[in-house]
């Protein structure tokens, strides 16, 4: 009697989705994406456009704009009150059982969806993920929100609410998205301590090797920068830059950090081999022109 031999899930998997495994792919890298605050995976004015122009440029690209929870209803409301932690660990699980990533992706983040990204590439080493490019996220957090999306609605004033209540208290740390990557220059011990997101995967309660080394696989690290933001307090964050820890006026670059000086996140070492990539725009939060984006983006999805 003839033996049967089984065969492994993995190869099995990729036999599905069309013979490629890891190591064999054909074509374009594959790209995952994560919208912003009250924003949505498939919204056709922000990321479904965004979606079509990425599939216009390169024909054949597999492209994962993340949803988080069962529907659009669901995606939005989860950008503000679902915790960052559980968001992360929910996205890590999506990639790593989706067929078509298993040989690696970029990754494209708008707003606090950048940050979020680079959690997953800190934490979730698997699949890996090729290029992180950062358009307006917040990397050092924020001490503000002058602009809050739907100025009039009550989603922003019970956010605003919630801060004031008290940012770093563990019932608005656990449920709500804004207080998790809110960095108070004034009270750098609190933060640093109640922190339940941000502090974290800044090295700022602990030194995680595995973070670092994680995140200095990356090929790059592309940081988007808008220059007339008027939703980012502050802006120099969307740079790895912040404010002077003791103050709230004066603001420093990256380089002047501890956090690139003392190397904590392998930040000065990707820079010094050119994996860093500074890019601004003359424009508000999020806005940016067909053109600029063919230009300055594109080329670091191929």
């Amino acid at each position: 009697m003839a033996t049967l031999r089984l065969m492994p899930v993995a190869l099995l998997t990729c036999l599905l989705v069309g013979g490629r495994c890891a190591g064999q792919r054909a074509g374009p890298v594959p790209l995952v994406m994560w919208h912003g605050m009250g924003d949505c995976c498939c919204n056709p004015g922000s990321l479904g456009y965004i979606k079509k122009m990425v599939e216009n440029k390169i024909p054949g690209i597999y492209v994962l704009s993340l949803q988080i929870g069962n529907n659009l209803l669901e995606d939005t409301e989860n950008s503000y009150f679902m915790n960052v932690n559980k968001q992360v660990m929910l996205v890590c699980d999506k990639l790593a059982k989706d067929p078509h990533l298993q040989g690696g992706y970029n990754s494209m983040g708008f707003s606090q969806g950048s940050q979020f990204l680079r959690a997953v590439a800190q934490r979730c080493p698997s699949p890996p993920m090729f290029n992180l490019i950062s358009i307006g996220g917040q990397h050092q957090g924020v001490f503000g929100f002058p602009r809050c999306p739907g100025e009039k609605s009550r989603i922003c004033d019970w956010l605003r609410k919630m801060l004031d209540l008290g940012v770093y208290t563990k019932v608005v740390q656990e449920r709500l998205v804004q207080a998790e990557y809110w960095h108070d220059p004034v009270k750098e011990e609190e933060y640093r301590q109640n922190s339940i997101f941000l502090a974290d995967i800044n090295q700022e309660k602990g030194i995680n090797e595995t973070y670092k080394k994680n995140l200095m696989a990356l090929k790059k690290f592309v940081m988007v920068k808008f220059l007339n933001d008027s939703m980012v307090d502050p802006p120099a964050s969307e740079w790895f830059g912040y404010y002077r820890s003791g103050q709230a006026k004066e603001t420093i670059p990256l380089q002047e950090t501890s956090l690139y000086t003392k190397d904590l996140l392998g930040l000065q070492q990707m820079d010094k081999a050119g994996k860093l990539v500074f890019l601004s725009v003359a424009g508000d939060h999020l806005r940016f022109s067909e053109e600029w984006f063919y230009t300055n983006i594109i080329p670091f999805l191929h």
